[in-house]
């Protein structure tokens, strides 16, 4: 007799091969599912064998079944609590884009009136 396997679920399953886009995973006797580069964990994932093996035992959440064509997709990253950002302290980072912009727009004023200036010469000097 064979399990049902159904989209939602949350079942264990063995790695039993990896490619440059996704890991195969065992979910029952007899069938496996693909666990797509994206699904791995939350983050960029460049290499997949830095993050598993095969041989490996993982949870796994089935995302889609397509039960007709024996595909079963998978992922990790949804059995995984998604890790917190930490937000950066805003103060000093305001504080220096004013600064930057201050400085900035000092400096083109500056050249403003001296290009102002240089073109009331050259007017000078034409006429």
């Amino acid at each position: 007799m064979t399990n049902v396997i159904e989209q939602g679920q949350v079942i264990e399953g063995k790695v039993t091969g990896i490619k440059p886009y996704g890991a195969f995973v065992e979910i029952g006797e007899n069938l496996q599912g693909l666990v797509h580069i994206s699904e791995i964990t939350h983050g960029y994932v460049k290499d997949i064998n830095n993050h598993l093996n095969v041989g490996d035992e993982v949870k796994v959440k089935v995302i889609n079944v397509e039960e007709d064509r024996g595909k079963y997709s998978l992922s990790i990253r949804a059995t995984e609590k998604k890790p917190e950002v930490q937000s950066k302290p805003k103060q000093p980072q305001q504080q220096a884009q004013q600064d930057s912009d201050s400085n900035g727009f000092n400096v083109l004023k500056d050249k403003l009136e001296e290009w102002i200036e240089q073109s009331k010469d050259r007017e000078t000097y034409r006429n």
